[in-house]
């Protein structure tokens, strides 16, 4: 029983800090993530698991990048994973199956088909983002939201690297 107890008094300590740790990585740091919805096919499939990168105040968010946040939806339970489309003060439009980004069409190569709808311009407000999913005409994002606009408060982080499947293990574009 002694020996138990030793052994106990060494390990629990070890353990404790090992736990601290993990907590503050996964909340501050970096978590991974199950891509819930087909919405970013071809890009990133049904299931995939992602890293997101957490470090909000370190983190430059650009157009184009794979960002995981809370939408603005009544009752919502789940986080979105979606492409960065506009930043605050950007005009975004969909007109004649484009994506028009301050009145210059924008060349999206990760997007296989022409959107089916249209979205009137709207102007991104201060402190807010922009969201569509790859798989436009399939995705429930900012083009079909009663507000448009994700708060930068809600964004969790940029998604960085795909874990799994194995076969497509490395950096997200």
């Amino acid at each position: 029983m002694k020996m138990i107890l030793k052994t106990l008094k060494e390990w629990v300590p070890s353990i404790a800090v090992a736990v601290i740790a993990a907590l503050i990585i996964n909340t501050y740091v970096a978590q991974a993530v199950t891509v819930p919805t087909g919405s970013m096919l071809p890009t990133i499939q049904l299931k995939d698991e992602l890293i997101v990168e957490k470090m909000k105040p370190l983190t430059d968010f650009s157009f184009g990048d794979i960002v995981v946040f809370w939408p603005p939806l009544a009752n919502n339970k789940d986080r979105y994973v979606k492409r960065l489309i506009g930043l605050p003060g950007d005009t975004i439009e969909i007109k004649d199956g484009s994506l028009i980004r301050n009145g210059q069409k924008v060349d999206e190569p990760y997007v296989k088909s022409a959107m089916t709808y249209t979205f009137k311009q709207v102007t991104v407000p201060a402190g807010n983002y922009l969201f569509l999913g790859d798989n436009r005409n399939e995705s429930y994002d900012s083009h079909l939201w009663p507000t448009p606009f994700v708060p930068e408060k809600d964004l969790i982080g940029k998604a960085v690297f795909r874990l799994f499947p194995l076969s497509h293990m490395g950096t997200i574009e």
